[in-house]
């Protein structure tokens, strides 16, 4: 079992645009990092789609899928919202009834709610202790499966600061956002080492695998 990271990057570093809004949730110009993943077969059957392309990318994305039992997000990344559920247009999170995630997700808010269980074996619990405590209960749902860490960057950042991550998958899109929200960004001395364990490439998209030094 690991705990692990898979996300999209620009190339000047942004996982998402500026100006993050709910009705632009990625920010200005942020749906273009995400392009490369749409019309893979294995993307689309997770989002119970037939046909897509089959090629290294589409390998890349069921790899992670079939390696996960557990996933943990932050609020931002499941809502867009803030302050309390009730004043939140989108509380029931960005998916519908049948998310794609068909795991136990753990999401990271400072505003406790009752678990949240929809249709395709997906279940949302609201964890209001902090990374180390959604990580413990990931890792008790996930078995002997990875848990994926899943964004946004704030919570990406706490836990590359607290020592939690095993390994990072960047998929690496050639598109420049001038500016936007940092994967890496106020890192510092604290930033981590990183091994590269393995290069991916296709004409859309670099996957770059790295372990994070102890």
């Amino acid at each position: 079992m690991a705990t692990t990271l898979d996300i999209s990057m620009s190339l000047d570093g942004c996982i998402a645009g500026q100006n993050q809004t709910v009705d632009e949730p990625l920010g200005e110009g942020g749906e273009q990092l995400h392009e490369w993943i749409f019309g893979l077969a294995s993307w689309r059957a997770r989002h119970g789609r037939s046909g897509g392309v089959t090629n290294a990318d589409s390998d890349v994305v069921q790899e992670s899928v079939d390696a996960t039992g557990a996933g943990v997000m932050g609020r931002r990344m499941f809502s867009g919202g803030q302050g309390s559920w009730e004043s939140d247009p989108v509380a029931g999170g960005w998916w519908g009834e049948e998310p794609p995630f068909g795991v136990p997700v753990f999401v990271l808010t400072h505003h406790s709610r009752p678990p949240l269980e929809l249709q395709g074996e997906t279940a949302f619990t609201f964890v209001t202790e902090g990374v180390e405590a959604a990580l413990e209960q990931a890792r008790a749902a996930a078995g002997e499966r990875n848990v994926a860490v899943a964004g946004g960057a704030n919570v990406v950042q706490q836990f590359l600061a607290a020592g939690l991550l095993d390994e990072i998958q960047i998929h690496l899109v050639p598109v420049l956002l001038g500016d936007g929200v940092r994967l890496f960004g106020g890192a510092g001395d604290q930033a981590p080492g990183l091994e590269l364990t393995r290069v991916i490439d296709s004409p859309t998209v670099t996957h770059l695998r790295y372990r994070v030094a102890s």
